[in-house]
């Protein structure tokens, strides 16, 4: 029987996934290895001769045959890690990205140069990765996360749970704005955040298998211009939002014009601010409600 090294099935999945086309095939079988090794990705270099036993052999072979078919690894491992914290995500919600970090970065600055206690929104929480970064980072929030899945908040309720955020992160399900309505007699929020979805039509018919075939529509699709989400919130965000806060919404990198007219069209906000992410593309339409100057 053939001897198997981490150096070596390290080496070999990572070709095999560079041969079926996966994004980054050598971080993708460190990662899998790790998971089923149980190990951090480093330990993996510090233990390169280690030699990896049958029954591991068999649990990495089932998930690089399903990475290989363009499964999401974090789908395979249950987890991801975002703003370097670890959640739990399932095929219920979206997995969160890199280019989001820009958002919650965003969201945490605003915060700080308040100061004090801060009242937070997070619409379409999903697996509430926004809402707990923002919570983890900014200790003084109250935050409310919204959603329309209740499927998606279950595995954000285990996010919350894990992060210990339980008394500082309250999850509603509902469409959007819909399960604030009993709050409106409380304070308006600080701030308001969300990662809406924002793929088009066309956009839509054109994902890769990795995310059309394994991550909810729900959470992507957002009519034929991808901006229905984005009109929705901008209709109503100034019921909810203090006269001195602001309003923080993902966008598409082509779509940052139009979010800024839709905004605009509002009358509501005084100053609009269009933030790129780390390859250069806009990704976070910043809105400051008019008497925030």
């Amino acid at each position: 029987m053939e001897t198997w090294t981490i150096q070596k099935l390290l080496n070999w999945v990572a070709g095999y996934f560079t041969e079926k086309g996966i994004d980054s095939p050598r971080l993708t079988g460190e990662l899998l290895l790790s998971f089923v090794l149980g190990l951090k990705r480093i330990e993996l270099y510090t233990q390169f001769d280690k030699i990896v036993e049958q029954d591991k052999l068999a649990e990495l072979h089932e998930l690089v045959k399903r990475a290989g078919e363009h499964e999401p690894i974090a789908h395979l491992t249950g987890k991801c890690e975002f703003y370097s914290l670890e959640f739990e995500v399932t095929c219920d919600c979206l997995i969160p990205r890199p280019e989001t970090e820009v958002l919650v970065e965003r969201a945490i600055e605003f915060l700080r140069q308040r100061g004090g206690r801060q009242f937070v929104c997070d619409l379409c929480t999903g697996c509430g990765c926004i809402a707990v970064a923002i919570a983890k980072n900014y200790e003084d929030a109250k935050i409310i996360a919204t959603d329309i899945s209740e499927a998606a908040l279950k595995v954000a309720a285990k996010n919350v749970a894990k992060h210990g955020l339980g008394e500082r992160v309250e999850l509603l399900c509902g469409d959007l704005f819909e399960p604030l309505v009993p709050h409106l007699d409380s304070e308006k929020f600080d701030l308001i955040v969300c990662n809406p979805p924002y793929v088009s039509e066309a956009e839509y018919e054109e994902l890769g298998k990795n995310v059309k075939d394994y991550e909810p529509k729900l959470a992507l699709y957002a009519g034929a211009d991808g901006l229905d989400a984005h009109r929705r919130i901008a209709e109503r965000a100034d019921e909810f939002l203090k006269s001195d806060g602001a309003l923080m919404l993902e966008i598409g990198f082509e779509q940052g014009q139009a979010v800024r007219e839709l905004l605009e069209g509002e009358d509501r906000f005084g100053h609009i601010t269009i933030e790129k992410d780390l390859v250069g593309n806009e990704r976070v339409v910043i809105a400051k409600a008019a008497k925030a100057l």
